[in-house]
This record gives structure tokens, C-alpha cells and sequence, in this order.
């Protein structure tokens, strides 16, 4: 600790100069937000902005039940004033429970004072230094869960906490260090651990949470590893925010819906609706707002660029008193305009604005500015027209989703295909099939049959995802792929990659061992069905092709039967070249 660092923490601790930031927590089987994790940051200017820094020089300085407790109190505040959903993890030092809180109840006088019942914090106790008095801890735990908190144990598997921390203290929650997360999907071992702990956790009667979930892959892998593990936290979903989401924004890929059908635009809600100028007299468009009384916002444009808006609601209040004519008269627009405004490009889907509108925190959603390619004023947009064209979308792919995957079904998958052909970009249309589904089904029934075709649903989407393609669920366990030109065939290999190592894992343990299963049929005979495994037919469309959907798509149902004759996992390509795996 340096001169320079300890005068830093005793300015911020006086001035309470912290940033409190939030990282949502999120349940997968709810798709839907659980609660926050309360995150510290020290002054971006100070030498004391990182964490781990600021509470290391503050255990050295002998300030750290001060920091601590100074930390818990600003996260309370903060949480309550954004009003956030869910629960409030709050990190806590053990040391600072036993010294003081215990005793004090300081935590409890937190939250009465920002209005926030106990029920909603769960005391997540984040070690700086080992817990040396398990009993007085024990003490101390029972005493937080009698006032109505939970308890959380963070970071299992790293620096001073244990299993045994586990055992003494019985947490509510457990969450596990990102350590055992990153590359999951690429290593057993961390899949063997988890399965582990997630025994041990049920056991426990405990809820276990991964942190450090950044992929798609590592997203899919947890989920499949096991359905008892749903909450997840990472930046895979979002990063920590001082303004947080409310929301989960279509990040879980069992809640994704199908693109736009075809013309679905900001093209399509577009009203033209006269300009101004930046020059233009402000009295001038008082008189037009008066009497235009369903006008509610206008552009201003420079050179055929919006620059501006200009907002009813906002201006007219300049008018609010005898001498707002005068003062404004020889004013001109531009000077009293908003020059923070939503510019929509016409060509972007529907849900892409809306998800731009819900990202756009500190810009007035009302009303938005509509360009054509390029950036030339086209007219403007408002989000009662996108909200009721988003509805009607939605209730459309609804109606025409597979029920048991929720991705899209064969009218949608042809009206996409229709239009990648017709905007003949190129793109690689890949028929996937599942190989011995049948016999698994017959053999473990439908239940486990639905579970296998909606874990592999989401393998695909996973990897599609990755690369900003489309999916379609055919029916039964067939599916329909529309991939980039130059990421197709990486995405078919991981497909095949990530299938091999999964399928093991959805028979028992008896079949496992012998590679499969057996069956007998109803002549009585003993047939053999190796693990379920993948056949993927590949038709790379060039752009400018003169393809229509039906034809492709009866040209990879014929392709797709020379991948069924390749034993395994399998990548057949269309003029007939094609791989194994």
C-alpha cells in the first residue's frame, strides 16, 4: 500500500465517492431475470478503481469493515432507487459480520431505511481473508436468516472457500467460480465436476449458480448438463451496468423467435411527416404544432441528414408565460431541439428497433427519425405503430411454431428461404437429421425422446446464433439451417464435434458402456442401435442464383439421404463431395 492509495481511500470513504453496478442473474427455466449481484468500483480516475485493489488496501489500512459496510449501503440505496426486479445479492465480508453487523444489525437498518423487505437480500459472504471461527459464523448465519435473509456462498472452488464452508454454513445458494465454466463444452473434467456439485447441491437442498457464463456453447453445455442447474450469470447475457436490464433480451435460446417475414421493416411504420431546418424561426413551428394538434414530433434536417427533433410535449412549454414570444422570436429551431434522437435505418427488422428502442435509456422512445441507406431523411416512426406490428409477428410465429422447440415451422422456414433467395446474397441451406432417434425413442419412451430433440434444438441454435443464421424445426427430428457462405462449414463440424460428445450422456449407464442400445423387433430378433448421431446435407447457393424455395428444398431432402448412408455422424455436400466424422 503506497502513501498515494491510502490518501485515495480515506477521500473515498469520506465523500463515499463508490459506483454501484449490477449484474443480472438469470433463471433459464423461467427465461426470465432472477435478481442482481451488487458490484463495487472505486473512482475510474484513482489507483483504487478496481475491486480487488480498492478492498486489498483497505484489509491493509485496517478500513475494511468501514469500506464494507459503507459498500452494503450503497448498494442497498442504489438497488432500491432503480427499483430492480428479483433479489439483491449483496457482497459481504465474514470478517465484518462477526464484528460488527452481528451485533449491530446494521444490514437490517440498511434496507428498512430504502424500503427493501429482507426476503429480497440474500447475504452473499465473499471472502478477502479465511474464516477461522466457524462457530461464531454458524451464529452469525442463522442470525441474518432470522431477521428474513438468504444466504449465498460465493466462488466455490477458489482462493479460501471450500466445501467445508459448504457443509458448516448450509447457504440458500452456491456459486460456482467461473473457473469451472470457462471452456466447459470443451472439457469433460469440468463437466464431471459439475455433475458432481449439482448432486451435492440437491442433497444440501441448496441452489447452485454458474458464474462466468460468456458463450453460447458454455450456455448450451450447463443446460444440457443437467436441468436442475437454471441459474446462470455472465456476460453471455449481460454485463455489469449501472443501469441494469429489467428484462432478458431474447439471450436464452429456447425463447427466440424467427426473423421478420419478409418487407416486416421500419420501412413498413414509416409516416412522412414534414421537416424543418435548422435555421427555421421558432415561432413558425409554434403555430404549425398549434395547429397540427396530432403532430408530435418533427425533424429537423440539415442537407437531407436529421441533426434534431423537435418534441410537442417539450417545446410547447417554452410558451408557458407572457414573455416566451419575445424571448423566443428571433430564436431559431436548432436551438432549442434535441440532438439526442433514434435514427432507424428503413431496412431493420422490426425486432431489431425494438430491441434498439429498449437499449436506448437516456433518448425519449416516443417517436424516432427513419433513414434509407443512405442516412437521407425518410420520415419518422413511433412505437405504438412498432408495438402493434411487433404483436402481430409475434402472433403469426405462434401459430406456425413447432410446439414442442418454439422455433419456427415449415411456412415460416419457406417464406425465409424465399426471401435469402430473393435477396441473392448466397447462403448455404443444410437439411439436418438426426440418425437412430427411433430406436432411442422406442427405447426410453416419448419424455425423454422430447427432451433429446429439444437439447439438440438448442445445440443448433447455439452454434446458428453464433454466426447470424436461421433455424427452423421441420418436425419430429428434422431441422432446417440457413447459413453464411463463409461460416457454414465451421458451423457444421462444431455441430458434428458437439453431438459426438453429448449423445453418451442421454442413455443409461448399461447402454453407455456398450456404445448402445438393443431392441428386438416383432420378429423376435435382437437389433443394435449405436448412440443417436447426425446427418447434415449442404446446398451452397451462390448469390444471384435463380433457386426457388421449393426446389431447394427438394434438392436437400435427396442429398440428405446420401448423409444417411454415411455410419456416424455425417457432412454430405451437394456435387457430391461430403466428409465423416
Amino acid at each position: 500500500m503506497t502513501a498515494q492509495e491510502a490518501q485515495w481511500l480515506d477521500r473515498i470513504i469520506r465523500a463515499e465517492d463508490l459506483h454501484v453496478l449490477f449484474q443480472p442473474i438469470v433463471d433459464t427455466s423461467q427465461q426470465a431475470i432472477y435478481g442482481y449481484e451488487a458490484l463495487i468500483r472505486g473512482p475510474s480516475s484513482s489507483p483504487l478503481h478496481s475491486p480487488l485493489r480498492l478492498f486489498e488496501v483497505a484489509t491493509q489500512a485496517g478500513q475494511l469493515v468501514e469500506l464494507d459496510l459503507l459498500c452494503r449501503r450503497l448498494a442497498i440505496r442504489r438497488f432500491a432507487e432503480l427499483a430492480l426486479p428479483g433479489l439483491l445479492f449483496l457482497n459481504v465480508m465474514p470478517l465484518t459480520i462477526v464484528e460488527r453487523d452481528f451485533k449491530e444489525g446494521l444490514t437490517l437498518g440498511f434496507i428498512r431505511e430504502s424500503g427493501l423487505p429482507a426476503e429480497r437480500v440474500v447475504i452473499e459472504l465473499t471472502e478477502h481473508v479465511p474464516i477461522h471461527d466457524y462457530d461464531l459464523m454458524r451464529q452469525a448465519v442463522a442470525h441474518y436468516r432470522d431477521m428474513g435473509f438468504q444466504v449465498a456462498l460465493d466462488d466455490l472452488g477458489a482462493g479460501h472457500s471450500s466445501l467445508r464452508h459448504w457443509s458448516e454454513l448450509r447457504p440458500d445458494f452456491v456459486k460456482l467460480d467461473r473457473h469451472f465454466i470457462s471452456g466447459i463444452d470443451q472439457e469433460p473434467a469440468k463437466r464431471e465436476f459439475l455433475s458432481s456439485i449439482l448432486d451435492v447441491a440437491r442433497s444440501l437442498d441448496c441452489q447452485l449458480i454458474a458464474e462466468g457464463v460468456e458463450t453460447a456453447a458454455e450456455h448450451l453445455c450447463l443446460w444440457e448438463l443437467d436441468r436442475g442447474l437454471a441459474l446462470l450469470q455472465g456476460f453471455y447475457f449481460a454485463r455489469p451496468s449501472a443501469e441494469p436490464p429489467l428484462t432478458l433480451h431474447s439471450r436464452l435460446p429456447a425463447a427466440k423467435q424467427a426473423a421478420s417475414p419478409a418487407g416486416r421493416t421500419a420501412r413498413l411504420i414509416c409516416q412522412e411527416i414534414e421537416t424543418v431546418t435548422p435555421d427555421c424561426a421558432i415561432p413558425a413551428l409554434a403555430k404549425r404544432f398549434r395547429q397540427q394538434t396530432t403532430l408530435r414530433c418533427v425533424a429537423v434536417v440539415d442537407n437531407g441528414k436529421p441533426v434534431a427533433v423537435v418534441r410537442r410535449s417539450t417545446f410547447l412549454t417554452l410558451f408557458t408565460n407572457p414573455y416566451s414570444h419575445a424571448l423566443y422570436a428571433k430564436r431559431r429551431v436548432l436551438d432549442v431541439a434535441d440532438t439526442k434522437l433514434l435514427i432507424a435505418n428503413a431496412s431493420t427488422p422490426l425486432e431489431i428497433l425494438s430491441q434498439q428502442l429498449t437499449n436506448s435509456h437516456d433518448i425519449e422512445q416516443e417517436d424516432f427519425v427513419i433513414v434509407g441507406e443512405d442516412g437521407e431523411y425518410l420520415g419518422m416512426g413511433n412505437i405504438v405503430d412498432l408495438l402493434r406490428e411487433i404483436t402481430a409477428i409475434q402472433v403469426r410465429q405462434a401459430r406456425h411454431a413447432n410446439p414442442l422447440t418454439g422455433l419456427p415451422g415449415n411456412i415460416l422456414i419457406n417464406e425465409t428461404l424465399s426471401r435469402y433467395l430473393n435477396a441473392g446474397d448466397g447462403v448455404a441451406a443444410a437439411y439436418v437429421d438426426l440418425d437412430n432417434f427411433k430406436a432411442f425413442n422406442d427405447a426410453y419412451g416419448y419424455a425423454r425422446g422430447d427432451h433429446m430433440i429439444i437439447a439438440f434444438s438448442r445445440l443448433l441454435q447455439a452454434q446458428v446464433d453464433s454466426v447470424g443464421g436461421f433455424i427452423g424445426h421441420i418436425g419430429g427430428d428434422d431441422f432446417m439451417l440457413l447459413l453464411p457462405l463463409a461460416h457454414w462449414e465451421k458451423v457444421c463440424q462444431q455441430i458434428l464435434r458437439h453431438l459426438e460428445v453429448m449423445a453418451p450422456d442421454f442413455y443409461a449407464e448399461r447402454d453407455r458402456q456398450q456404445g448402445g442400445i438393443r431392441l428386438m423387433n416383432r420378429q423376435g430378433a435382437a437389433s443394435f442401435f449405436p448412440f443417436v448421431s447426425v446427418s447434415i446435407a449442404v446446398k451452397p447457393i451462390p448469390p444471384a442464383s435463380n433457386c426457388k424455395a421449393l426446389d431447394v428444398a427438394a434438392e436437400l431432402s435427396k442429398l440428405k439421404q446420401q448423409a444417411k448412408k454415411i455410419p456416424g455422424n455425417s457432412l454430405f455436400v451437394e456435387r457430391r463431395s461430403h466428409s465423416s466424422v
